[in-house]
């Protein structure tokens, strides 16, 4: 299971973000939002009820689009994260094959969103120094390390 988050600047998609999950429950929808969006920014979520204590929180303003009973469709009520969706779906089958291995997923899904969110960089020249920035602060990990406990 994924979770994904988009961030929109008006009708523009901003950055995104992926995190495998082991289920919707609350714990898990929770801390990926506390792990990526800002507090005081508004949550845009469907009426799943692991969000529910999201409101309660008192960090994030919390806005609900039900799409059960709601004679609109899920595309419509949550048009960015249902075209994130969609791209990510056409880039696996088209530039994958469709032969990803759940076991790398969250992988692939880091590269997507490198790719996406490279997009809206007003300074290009920098991309390759923070690729290097980050190459450099990042640890070596061995394979054996990157696929041990999965």
């Amino acid at each position: 299971m994924v979770v994904v988050a988009t961030e929109f600047i008006g009708k523009q998609i901003g950055r995104v973000r992926f995190k495998c999950i082991p289920d919707a429950s609350g714990e898990y929808l929770l801390e990926f939002i506390e792990e990526n969006i800002e507090h005081g920014s508004t949550v845009i979520t469907d009426g799943w009820r692991g969000y529910s204590s999201l409101s309660k929180s008192g960090k994030y303003t919390h806005e609900v689009k039900v799409i059960s009973g709601s004679e609109k469709e899920a595309h419509e009520l949550l048009p960015h994260v249902h075209l994130i969706d969609s791209l990510v779906k056409r880039w696996v089958n088209g530039t994958h094959q469709g032969s990803i291995s759940p076991k790398y997923l969250s992988y692939y899904l880091d590269e997507f969103a490198f790719r996406f969110n490279r997009k809206l960089s007003t300074y290009r020249g920098k991309l390759f120094y923070r690729l290097m920035q980050q190459a450099v602060d990042t640890p070596p990990q061995p394979f054996k390390e990157l696929i041990k406990g999965t």
